[in-house]
């Protein structure tokens, strides 16, 4: 563990990066770029697999191949390692059997040079097969997946995560959802990725929600043969806490399935909206970081916000206002778009665990209560917040000594001071991460 005059300087150090005219410094890399699908656990091997270090598993939706001047050193200083974007088939087929993946080539580029993982969504029609609507011909099917399998051949060994659609049980598969066609097309691409590029991760269903029904029909059809993981986007208006109990019935759901198979499960797409009732870009900021907390303890090795900027303007618009950052873009000042409290909380939870390990969930007394235990070796930190109405105080376990607070922005709290092994803490709706100094540690147990 640092001295507390290290952490000081540390904290300083982040206040400055936090600050509106903040100086920006893309994240490091934390091994090749190959390496993104082993720092998710998600690669078979005699290990099993393990839970990322912070922040290898987190990222955000984008919605360009072409970022503007600015925006990636924006994107790469939030810390994050992913990015989620449509690899759109009728983009790139646009005669029968020719491909051009040049703007693709361009994003992948700039992602590695920023040391950033693409998650690369294979999804949408082509007019030039079944009238632009969803592969449900035999013809259509074969030509998506000769199309997915020379894309993994295009992009193999650079660290790409390939999944078969966006929501394909609503609106996005056209003209009306419909499992069994989705089902044909998904077992279509797993084989003809596996014959093209064995070595690719394939994952689905991508479902907007997480729909019981649909993700078993998909299981019932030999899907978890082929994927690799089982991304879902589990919006809700409630709070994020709510998702556990889905992930761990979705786990059971899994392991009926695929006995013996260690299957991880995604977030692959999952936001707030500032313009939803009873929410604004302050409370936003206080989500994200207990959505990415939530899913860390409950075994999801990837969660993707949406949405990294603001889609426009209009206030009452929800579509408009998921963003990490707002809609303006101004490339005269630095920097280009103005970061929301919900950026400033990304940046702060991939600064202050980095390199840090979800290790387990502190029993506090009550269900409504979250203190959860990172480590990096011998040193250990703690994320606690409170799904309760009004703020209170918990008492957790601690060995004698002071510990450093910083507030879910990056602010310095007051330091708090444990004694008798007892450490009293007040917590509120924004999560806050305590640190130990002077190699203080916790007690396994109250």
């Amino acid at each position: 563990m640092r001295s507390v005059c290290k952490l000081f300087v540390a904290l300083g150090s982040l206040l400055l990066s936090l600050r509106p005219a903040f100086s920006i410094e893309p994240a490091k890399p934390q091994g090749n770029l190959p390496a993104c699908y082993a720092q998710l656990g998600i690669l078979a091997d005699s290990n099993g697999p393990s839970a990322p270090a912070v922040p290898d598993g987190l990222g955000v939706n984008i919605h360009f191949t072409d970022a503007r001047s600015g925006e990636m050193h924006l994107l790469a200083a939030s810390g994050l390692r992913w990015v989620r974007m449509d690899f759109t088939w009728s983009r790139i087929e646009k005669s029968k059997g020719q491909y051009d993946f040049t703007a693709y080539d361009r994003l992948v580029s700039t992602l590695e040079a920023s040391h950033i993982c693409p998650l690369f969504i294979l999804d949408y029609g082509n007019p030039l097969y079944d009238g632009g609507l969803s592969p449900y011909t035999e013809e259509g099917r074969e030509a998506f997946a000769r199309w997915a399998a020379a894309s993994a051949q295009q992009f193999k060994d650079r660290g790409v995560l390939w999944e078969i659609w966006n929501e394909p049980n609503g609106s996005f598969w056209r003209p009306k959802a419909k499992v069994e066609d989705y089902v044909k097309l998904a077992l279509a691409v797993g084989r003809a990725i596996r014959d093209a590029a064995p070595q690719e991760i394939y994952v689905g269903p991508a479902t907007a929600g997480i729909k019981f029904d649909f993700l078993e029909a998909c299981f019932k059809a030999g899907l978890l043969d082929y994927w690799r993981a089982v991304s879902v986007h589990p919006y809700r208006q409630t709070d994020p806490e709510t998702a556990q109990g889905e992930y761990k019935r979705l786990q059971d759901l899994i392991a009926k399935y695929a006995p013996g198979k260690t299957i991880p499960i995604l977030s692959g797409e999952w936001g707030y909206s500032a313009a939803w009732k009873g929410m604004n870009e302050e409370r936003q900021g206080k989500i994200l970081p207990r959505e990415w907390l939530t899913n860390m303890a409950s075994s999801v090795p990837l969660s993707i916000w949406y949405d990294w900027h603001d889609d426009g303007e209009n206030p009452t618009e929800p579509e408009h206002h998921f963003g990490m950052v707002s809609n303006p873009y101004d490339p005269a000042r630095e920097p280009v778009y103005e970061p929301k409290p919900a950026y400033r909380a990304a940046k702060t939870l991939t600064t202050v665990l980095s390199g840090f390990r979800f290790d387990r969930r502190l029993e506090v007394g009550s269900s409504d209560d979250y203190a959860l235990v990172f480590k990096k070796g011998h040193a250990t930190r703690i994320a606690a917040w409170t799904t309760a109405a009004a703020p209170h105080a918990i008492v957790l376990p601690a060995g004698r000594g002071r510990f450093e607070v910083t507030s879910y922005l990056g602010s310095p709290l007051p330091a708090l001071f444990a004694d008798h092994q007892r450490l009293r803490i007040v917590l509120s709706d924004a999560p806050q991460y305590i640190i130990p100094a002077n190699r203080t540690q916790l007690a396994s147990k109250p």
